[in-house]
């Protein structure tokens, strides 16, 4: 198992020692971070302006979006020029309606997505405090109101309500990257508490009587920023069924739902009351069925006759689909003794388990917080006697659930054998470490590698090879996929971006191809991101989300401090059993700490490499492959090489000469408007009465442009302390691939059969 998740955990090991605590924030070059948009989402058909913020983001071009359909425009003032991070978005009015993912291009490349939501209802954008019940934001049923929680704070709005109809009232934060936990009450016109939702779901409110009536929304802990955005939805409910739900990003365990090819819609659906046996819905296999864990404690209870020796695969979703539920299988065989039916169990289905092992808590570093797992179930039934069976379906939660809302697909089929995708970059996991890994980007420097973690959910007993591929990537970046081997669950893409590359930016594709009933089955791939970055994970839970597509850029603004390769770019052959030597060559583009960098290898098979070290600055070294100790079969592989190192890195160097010449000519400018404000002083002081208005607002006027000119000096002076300090040298570490290794072991009895063919 171990070897499973080496890129994840061992890596983190590795590193522990280069690390100390003062230092261990410090980790991995900065990646350009989009951390907030204002507003949060914008309806179809309708433009609005959105100022974001973010890390790491100078010379920001462009604001884009995971769908054509959003598009975004600089804001320019009245003399033309660009104002700083301002976006005129436009919508269209068949853009779908859901979340998506908005990037910036900056000076360093592709960002970090947010969510930004597409609705069909009018928004607005709450600006002015609203406090208290006096200070209310007066909301229109069918809106969306975006805005942003202070901390120690509660945020008040009203609404006029009429009898007999039914509202849904939602705080959307969770759901759309923000780091609010959000609470939200509904009260009376005196502020007097109706009903109360803490666990982010939907208030389903109808009034008794007509009248006025104020939502109250607040942060669980009384937490507020920036960062603690919502967008709180205030919706005419339907007379019967789920309210309606505001849209959300869709976890990482989502990755393996729905199966290939599976309708959108379920064949048949629960026939509510089936609790007991002698109400259980009798249905016939295969079967596709949609159903809801309701009321609380439901279990729903199907009936089936089926043979022995059948084997049927159970799947069922619900947790996948973005609820907060935990669905759990239970399969019995009926007979009949001394006239009563008796029961025998033949199977409980659980989760689908990880694939590796993952994080047991926010910091530690046995595995990675990523989960493709699912509480949801996936398992394989195989049927003992002829006969009549029982199939329950519960929530493990539900029990006090009392949500409607709280819907499953239940699918009973033959073996369909697949599989299922999910990616995510490579990350050190430090005891203390910075986490901004986990949420960084595909922007690569020039020369620089970045490696993907590939995930499979395997499907209906599929235990085949997979192997992986990139495309689509900018000019001058290249990916290799290292293959998921036979009966694993982890694989790698390899990104380089050529040292001489140019600036680039496309939308890329991953996929994953194998043989299943000979044929060839290519899959794609979903991506995976934290939300944020998180500097301190003991602080912070890290929260991974998948995300809309799979943007790659490449920037020269600054060079990967180191670059490694293999000597010569061509297959490296060796017999099985042998020592295979591959000479390696590095470039060092800066400074390290410490005397080397300790390495180990990507690629199956080739894994348990006992780690080596490359001392630092060296132009070459070589590595001896033992084939023997590996019992690497005959093949072709490809591999690659990383390590973590420490580097001396200066954070945009170049802006340092830029925000010094702007000081200099801030600071010439507001001597010269001193000195102009001191001249027409003294002229509006000697002037004569017929004239002394007229000077004395011109000194006015002068005094009034000293003070520009002296807030302008002062600015400059604070930015060129900034940049200073941002490019000062510090320790970081990260990680260092090499370019992908093509390696071919050829059959030591072809070589032996062949030597005696020639003897005879």
């Amino acid at each position: 198992m171990i070897s499973k998740y080496l890129s994840s955990s061992l890596l983190g090991l590795l590193l522990v020692g280069l690390l100390t605590p003062a230092s261990g924030q410090l980790v991995c070059l900065p990646s350009p971070h989009l951390l907030t948009t204002m507003p949060m989402g914008a309806q179809t058909g309708t433009t609005v302006e959105v100022t974001i913020t973010g890390q790491h983001l100078e010379k920001v071009s462009e604001l884009i979006f995971s769908t054509p359909k959003i598009t975004a425009k600089p804001v320019t003032d009245e003399s033309g020029r660009v104002v700083e991070n301002k976006f005129t978005v436009t919508v269209a009015a068949d853009a779908p309606v859901g979340v998506h993912d908005a990037r910036v291009i900056s000076r360093l490349g592709v960002s970090s997505p947010r969510a930004f939501t597409v609705g069909a209802v009018p928004e607005v954008t709450v600006t002015e405090t609203n406090q208290s019940i006096e200070s209310a934001v007066a909301l229109s049923v069918n809106s969306v109101a975006n805005a942003v929680m202070a901390k120690r704070s509660i945020g008040f709005y009203s609404f006029a309500a009429e009898k007999g109809k039914r509202y849904a009232v939602e705080c959307a934060a969770v759901g759309i990257d923000s780091k609010l936990t959000p609470v939200v009450i509904l009260a009376d016109a005196e502020g007097r508490d109706l009903m109360v939702n803490r666990t982010g779901g939907v208030i389903d409110f109808s009034p008794t009587e007509s009248g006025t009536y104020i939502i109250k929304v607040n942060d669980l802990t009384y937490q507020g920023s920036e960062r603690h955005f919502y967008r709180l939805a205030l919706q005419e409910a339907p007379g019967s069924g789920p309210p309606p739900r505001h849209p959300a990003t869709a976890p990482v365990s989502s990755m393996s739902w729905p199966p290939p090819g599976l309708a959108s819609k379920a064949t048949a659906t629960e026939a509510e009351p089936n609790d007991e046996a002698d109400r259980a819905q009798k249905i016939t296999l295969p079967c596709d069925i949609s159903g809801s864990f309701f009321p609380a404690a439901d279990v729903d209870t199907y009936e089936f006759t089926a043979k022995k020796g059948e084997v049927w695969w159970v799947e069922v979703a619900s947790e996948r689909l973005g609820l907060p539920t935990d669905p759990f299988v239970l399969v019995q065989s009926v007979s009949e003794k001394d006239g009563q039916p008796t029961l025998t169990d033949i199977a409980e289905l659980y989760d689908i388990g990880s694939p590796v092992k993952v994080s047991t808590n926010g910091y530690s570093y046995d595995g990675p917080p990523y989960n493709v797992g699912s509480p949801d179930v996936l398992g394989q039934v195989e049927i003992k006697e002829d006969g009549v069976h029982r199939l329950q379906v519960r929530d493990l939660f539900g029990g006090t659930r009392n949500e409607p809302a709280n819907e499953y697909r239940l699918i009973i089929r033959k073996a369909q054998p697949d599989f299922a995708l999910a990616a995510w970059g490579v990350h050190m996991t430090l005891r203390n470490g910075d986490r901004a890994a986990f949420s960084k980007p595909m922007a690569l420097r020039a020369g620089a590698a970045m490696t993907l973690e590939v995930l499979t959910v395997r499907r209906d007993g599929f235990d085949g090879e997979i192997q992986l591929e990139m495309k689509n990537l900018p000019p001058g970046v290249t990916a290799t996929g290292l293959k998921i081997a036979k009966g694993s669950s982890v694989g790698h893409v390899i990104l380089n971006a050529d040292p001489s590359a140019k600036p680039g930016f496309s939308l890329a594709t991953i996929s994953g191809t194998a043989v299943i009933d000979g044929k060839a089955v290519t899959r794609p791939c979903r991506l995976a991101t934290m939300e944020w970055p998180v500097k301190d994970a003991k602080q912070e839970t890290p929260s991974p989300r998948l995300v809309g597509n799979i943007p790659v850029s490449v920037s020269d603004s600054e060079k990967s401090p180191m670059v490694f390769s293999a000597a010569e770019d061509k297959v490296w052959e060796a017999k099985e059993g042998e020592k295979l030597t591959i000479p390696l060559q590095a470039t060092w583009n800066g400074d390290f700490t410490g005397t080397s960098i300790k390495v180990n290898a990507y690629g199956a098979g080739f894994e348990k490499i006992p780690a080596f070290e490359i001392p630092l600055k060296s132009a070459k070294h070589d590595v001896t492959v033992d084939l023997a100790a590996l019992k690497v079969p005959p093949g072709d592989y490809t591999i690659a090489f990383y390590g973590g190192a420490v580097a001396k890195y200066s954070y945009h160097p170049d802006a340092v000469p830029a925000a010094e010449e702007a000081k200099n000519k801030a600071e010439t400018e507001a001597t010269a408007a001193a000195a102009e404000a001191e001249k027409l002083t003294a002229v509006a002081a000697k002037a004569p009465a017929e004239k002394k208005a007229e000077a004395e607002a011109a000194a006015k006027a002068a005094a009034e442009k000293q003070k520009v000119a002296e807030a302008a000096k002062a600015e400059a002076i604070k930015e060129l302390a900034a940049v200073t300090k941002a490019a000062a040298p510090t320790d970081r570490v990260d990680i260092y691939v090499s370019r992908p290794i093509r390696i071919s072991v050829k059959s030591a009895e072809a070589d032996t059969t062949v030597a005696t063919a020639d003897k005879k």
